[in-house]
């Protein structure tokens, strides 16, 4: 006992913990664990719990006599401190190994919510004031005792207790157990539990159904006649390498996504639950429901089950452990691009730590963040913790997915060499040496460049899975044939139109559509783009002297994949890559079906049931689609690459990290209603276009917002209407319906326009997260209008079949 007595002592002594803010922050200072808790600093720990589904139990320890607190007293099956520098995935992982000999992979823990426990014992010698983060390991069956091998100075018995009788000994404070308030935080445990094993089969069947009855299902297709044999090769081999992004994007969502996925596929024919789930789960593309702030709806009780054989050789006749592949209740705000214990403070520690280039790729698109010490628990389970000054390390996604890319690259190879269409055929290589080199800059080019009957976009691109930073990028797929008929009107009126013979254009509505296709796409002429880009409502000095444009592209979409989750999109306005933006300026592709199909089955409705009804008749599809190519065009004009006040360059992106996301998608649609009446002021689009616009965009608000205020562009939607409304161009009426005041409107554009442009240009982090408090929030105007909504049942977006790729495919 002297021995065990003496070793726990000097681990106390050598240990050091990091010391947190009372809100829980790191304060950057660290202190031997006896210091910590003889001054009651605030620090972390991990909970852990194996709880036996089969059975329903939990497993205790009871801890040994030795410990400085709760000694001999029933405790958690896991648990301690989380050491300076250390992680507490990887502390959850390592203490389990440790104290009971059970070693698991990270997909095996849950984390539920995280307690803070304040208390004070041992005559006042232990204050503990501890922020535990609290796993869950759901194995199928009970493991068996014997297979355990406890670690002496720390646990000295284990066994199993249901968790109802758990429960109700720490309610009465038995003597025996450590004390936990299971009617305050920790409560949430069994809780949890409760919900998760004694739901109701039918209520839950009934409310995946609501949640799927918010997407009209539409089939998009398009006509092939102009495409060649050799493009319908090259088409089928361009189907198949979209699927590949596909795989990535669910492993990039979350690293147990793809194990999740395939279980729920295998089961949806078991029942209609099942059916429902695996339905609701490829529209979500993750346990998590994109119209529902990302609440989860499914558990880890939902998830596959997964067997270590290896630890049969414990105990004979054993089949060895089962366990649930879990996922968090919360989405991870970084996805799986950084560690999932990972924090803000972690990362810039680290960042700050790395030479300029390697902060670049740290903080780059194409690259995803790693812990030397999981990989050392991965292969060497019982090895040393890493000695490394910092734990975290950079991946690019050439190595990261690398089977994945060069299978995708491989078909892509082939596509290119059945394509007769040379700049198809450059994108199509160039694409598919850069998801091997990791380099995207040559393959970006070739794609604002193409010029196909086929149009291809696929590739990392779009940032808003990365709620952490927003710096890391998707994996996604858009293929679509051109629609020749927009391009063949925008081609003429590009050859031919002068402003001047705008009266004669305005007889037929049909080519005054196309008209207006053609002015917004001469926005993307650099002389249109500058005019733009020199009077934007802000300061002068923080306006771009050199603007780039390129083309715009009207397709049929007939595939998506990859990061296409949830609501549609209905454009897309591309590279993100500031190097491309600065040098070449961005491209944009229309997806006409996708935006016919959302105006008819979703935007008049909408307006129906929200707009006054003397406004009504404003709405129209010209006006929505035209702004939609001007919220694409506007991504192209405003603040990109900055100087900050102390002189150094950076990006908007770099700058706002979390907040830019919600902010550019605010920009590029406010902005883009403030260019469309500027045109109109500068007689290059007709005064009869003025209310239509203002109308149609007010019916989009409330389209957008539906989306979530936890989705960027639902987000930024909420900033605009809400800003709108407080300036008075929107009006609430009795009915519960709202009209825009065509008085006010104008300035208020203007003026948010003006807000969102100048933090943008400085680069103001903080007056972005202020903004966006304030204004993205479901006011009363809004709940009203999403009521009302619910009630007459108006779809939220659309989910799409696509039966040219099916046929192409089988």
């Amino acid at each position: 006992m002297a021995d065990i007595e003496e070793a726990q002592l000097q681990k106390q002594e050598e240990e050091h913990l990091d010391v947190l803010t009372k809100s829980g922050q790191k304060t950057g200072v660290s202190k031997p664990r006896g210091h910590v808790h003889r001054d009651g600093d605030y620090h972390r720990a991990v909970h852990v719990w194996i709880f036996a589904e089969s059975t329903q139990q939990l497993l205790l320890q009871r801890r040994a006599l030795c410990k400085d607190s709760w000694p001999d007293l029933w405790d958690i099956s896991s648990a301690g401190h989380i050491s300076a520098g250390d992680s507490s995935l990887e502390t959850a992982r390592r203490e389990l190994e440790e104290e009971l000999g059970v070693t698991l992979p990270k997909d095996a823990f849950e984390l539920i919510f995280v307690f803070l426990q304040e208390c004070v014992i041992n005559d006042g010698k232990y204050i503990n004031n501890e922020y535990n983060d609290v796993y869950l390991v759901t194995t199928i069956d009970p493991i068996p005792l014997e297979a355990f091998t406890l670690q002496e100075a720390e646990v000295s018995a284990v066994k199993y207790i249901s968790y109802g009788e758990y429960k109700l000994l720490l309610a009465k404070g038995d003597s025996e157990y450590v004390p936990y308030d299971v009617d305050g935080q920790y409560g949430q445990l069994f809780d949890i539990i409760e919900k998760r094993y004694k739901e109701n089969t039918v209520a839950r069947s009934l409310s995946l159904q609501k949640q799927l009855s918010r997407y009209a299902p539409i089939s998009l297709s398009a006509e092939l006649t102009g495409l060649t044999d050799s493009d319908k090769d090259t088409l089928a081999y361009v189907v198949k390498a979209a699927m590949v992004m596909d795989e990535i994007f669910y492993l990039q969502s979350w690293y147990s996504n793809p194990v999740l996925r395939d279980w729920l596929k295998e089961h949806a024919g078991t029942s209609e639950l099942n059916k429902l789930k695996w339905s609701y789960y490829l529209i979500n593309k993750s346990p998590w429901s994109c119209l529902d702030e990302d609440e989860a709806f499914l558990t880890t009780a939902d998830s596959a089950i997964r067997l270590l054989s290896e630890e049969n050789g414990k105990v004979n006749n054993w089949r060895g452990l089962e366990y649930r592949a879990a996922f968090p209740m919360s989405k991870p705000p970084g996805a799986n691009f950084y560690p999932p214990d990972m924090d803000k403070m972690e990362f810039e520690i680290w960042k700050d730590s790395l030479k300029k280039d390697q902060q670049k790729e740290a903080t780059g698109f194409f690259t995803v963040i790693k812990r030397h010490s999981e990989s050392i628990l991965n292969s060497h389970p019982h090895g040393n913790k890493t000695s490394a000054t910092h734990d975290l390390y950079i991946v690019p996604y050439s190595e990261e997915y690398k089977a994945l890319l060069t299978k995708a690259a491989d078909l892509l190879h082939k596509a290119g060499n059945t394509t007769n269409s040379p700049s198809l055929k450059r994108l199509l290589h160039s694409k598919a040496d850069a998801f091997l080199s990791n380099d995207y800059y040559d393959s970006d080019i070739a794609w604002m460049e193409l010029d196909s009957k086929l149009d291809v976009t696929i590739g990392p691109y779009e940032t808003y899975e990365d709620k952490l930073f927003g710096y890391k990028a998707t994996f996604e797929a858009y293929i679509g044939i051109r629609d020749d008929e927009a391009t063949a009107q925008l081609k003429l009126f590009g050859d031919n139109l002068k402003v001047q013979y705008l009266e004669h254009f305005i007889v037929n509505n049909c080519i005054y559509f196309f008209y207006l296709l053609h002015i917004v796409t001469d926005l993307r002429n650099n002389f249109l783009l500058k005019l733009l880009e020199e009077n934007l409502p802000m300061d002068s000095a923080y306006k771009s002297k050199d603007v780039n444009a390129a083309p715009i592209r009207v397709i049929q979409l007939i595939y998506n994949a990859g990061d296409v989750k949830g609501p549609q999109t209905l454009a897309f306005n591309l590279p993100n890559d500031e190097r491309i933006v600065n040098d070449r300026g961005t491209s944009m592709v229309m997806l006409k079906n996708v935006s016919e199909a959302k105006f008819k089955h979703i935007l008049l409705p909408i307006a129906a049931a929200c707009v006054a009804v003397e406004q009504q008749e404003f709405v129209d599809f010209e006006s929505f689609f035209t702004h939609t190519i001007c919220h694409e065009c506007c991504h192209g004009i405003g603040p990109h690459t900055i100087t900050l006040p102390d002189g150094q360059k950076s990006t908007v992106r770099l700058e706002l990290k979390e907040f830019h996301s919600a902010l550019e998608e605010a920009k590029a649609d406010i902005v883009g209603l403030w260019a469309l009446r500027f045109l109109i002021s500068q007689d290059l689009l007709s005064e009869s276009l003025l209310k239509s616009m203002y109308v149609s965009f007010l019916a989009g608000c409330f389209r957008s917002v539906r989306f979530g205020l936890e989705e960027a562009h639902g987000k930024g939607q909420a900033l605009q209407f809400n800003w709108l409304y407080e300036k008075g161009a929107f009006i609430l009426h009795s009915d519960n319906k709202v009209s825009v005041d065509f008085s006010k409107i104008e300035g208020a554009v203007e003026s948010l326009s003006r807000e969102i442009l100048t933090i943008q240009a400085k680069g103001d982090k903080e007056a972005a997260g202020l903004l966006l408090q304030k204004y993205s929030v479901m006011t009363e105007p809004l709940k009203i209008a999403l009521k009302t909504l619910e009630n007459v049942q108006v779809p939220v977006d659309v989910a799409p079949t696509f039966p040219i790729a099916n046929e192409i495919l089988h």
